[in-house]
């Protein structure tokens, strides 16, 4: 898995990593994870839900500019940013919720499962960018 994100991230391709994906972007540039957080996954086995605030400017704050509800299941979580990446968006309780590689090509990590909610912006935004190159 290590080895598809450096492809693509080598290739110039829109990559989108979501949950684990996310985590392993991170890890991929040199960044580090958080081993147990709680709160993230409320049932075991079940998907919860919180809220996550997008930091104004970034890429994902242009798709979903306002703080939305995800469907969320994880009990790992960014400690240390991997090199290049921004936070683009948090939790309440500060946990890293969304990474991005700012540059020529359209890189996002989102901690939750946007495929599993009725809000279908950030894969609206893996599409454009995908038709975009």
């Amino acid at each position: 898995e290590l080895a598809l994100v450096d492809a693509a991230l080598a290739a110039g391709v829109p990559l989108l990593g979501i949950c684990r994906g996310m985590q392993l972007l991170n890890v991929a540039l040199g960044g580090t994870l958080v081993q147990h957080i709680s709160g993230h996954a409320e049932v075991p086995g079940v998907f919860g839900r919180h809220p996550v605030k997008p930091v104004p400017g970034t890429s994902y704050a242009a798709a979903v500019p306002e703080e939305t509800s995800v469907p969320t299941f994880h009990h790992q979580a960014v400690d240390r940013l991997g090199s290049g990446l921004i936070a683009s968006a948090y939790a309440a309780d500060g946990t890293v919720e969304a990474v991005e590689l700012p540059g020529t090509h359209w890189v996002l990590g989102v901690q939750w499962h946007p495929e599993m909610g009725e809000d279908l912006r950030v894969m609206e935004a893996l599409v454009s960018a995908a038709a975009a190159g």
